[in-house]
């Protein structure tokens, strides 16, 4: 469905180059739920945007390529994305009021994404939008297409956002913190929403999220990012009982569990203007050896469907492998 591979993408500021995205690569399967992980900073957000060609300057990509069912995405002109976004694949944010006009009322915001793509009168737009909006739950939905987006509450606005993604079917549907900005109560209500939305419309998905938790009930695979670079991915159950990388498990290790405080990382993330030469994790690695700041580690394979950067990843929570090469 998505194939994302040597992704890089920077932004030209007043310091220099900012190297967010530096070399990801990742891809989604058809009917499957990715969740992308890693801390603030990490490169997630602009990793999804770069697939969705939301980047703008002074931000561009400047390597890599992204293919949707086989499509090539990177160098495509604004007006063909135009005509892709919404049918091949649809956007759910952070914040539904943002994503959502305030000036005009929600009828016509999915009358106005129906026409963008096809052919379609008031009646037809407006019927869609009601079907839409029923298969996300929301109630009053006559009320809610003729209201404007300050009348609705976070929940509700999200539905709506939820809708509009997925207005004209498309196969694939990506996710950023899509419940960041709502009520405890409300998030696992969304959750559930798209998990069924995306079983019972054999869709993909691919979700940005800082929670494990999440990771761990909803998605079958997850991709860990660090600095702009994957490192490590393959089924959740298995990375979340074993982290090769140890950056994986001290993400894990942050978690609070019963009975034991969170472990803290120690150090920061890496300037990401002056980049490092090797591993961007060498600095806070308790298991770094001398390889790991000169030089930096390809993706490899470790298992089965798992892949991890790391010279020496960890076999057993308590043991490193012998450093290979």
């Amino acid at each position: 469905m998505l194939e994302v591979e040597n992704l890089v993408t920077q932004f030209i500021g007043r310091g220099g180059i900012v190297h967010a995205v530096n070399g990801a690569s990742f891809a989604v399967g058809g009917g499957e739920i990715v969740g992308l992980v890693g801390e603030s900073g990490s490169g997630k957000s602009v990793t999804v945007r770069s697939i969705m060609g939301l980047v703008s300057p002074p931000g561009r990509v400047v390597g890599g390529s992204i293919r949707l069912g086989g499509r090539e995405l990177v160098g495509m002109k604004r007006r063909e994305l135009r005509r892709i976004r919404g049918v091949q694949m649809g956007f759910v944010g952070q914040s539904p009021f943002a994503a959502l006009n305030p000036i005009f009322t929600i009828e016509e915001q999915f009358r106005n994404v129906a026409r963008a793509h096809r052919r379609a009168s008031s009646q037809e737009a407006a019927a869609l939008a009601a079907e839409k909006l029923a298969a996300v739950r929301m109630p009053g939905i006559e009320r809610v297409l003729k209201g404007h987006a300050y009348e609705l509450s976070g929940g509700m606005a999200q539905r709506v956002v939820i809708a509009l993604a997925i207005l004209l079917d498309p196969p694939l549907l990506i996710a950023d913190e899509p419940t960041t900005a709502l009520d405890v109560t409300v998030q696992r209500e969304i959750l559930e929403l798209l998990r069924e939305l995306m079983a019972s419309g054999g869709r993909s998905m691919l979700i940005v999220t800082h929670d494990l938790g999440v990771v761990a009930q909803y998605c079958q695979r997850v991709v860990v990012m660090y600095a702009g670079k994957v490192v490590e991915q393959g089924p959740v159950a298995t990375v979340f009982h074993s982290p090769a990388h140890p950056y994986t498990r001290a993400l894990l290790d942050a978690v609070p569990r019963p009975g034991r405080p969170p472990l803290g990382m120690r150090g920061a993330p890496p300037d990401v203007v002056h980049y490092p030469t090797g591993c961007p994790y060498a600095p806070r690695c308790s298991l770094v050896m001398d390889r790991c700041h000169a030089e930096a580690p390809a993706p490899g394979p470790f298992g089965e469907r798992r892949e991890v950067s790391c010279f020496a990843p960890i076999r057993k929570d308590t043991e490193r492998a012998s450093p290979s090469g």
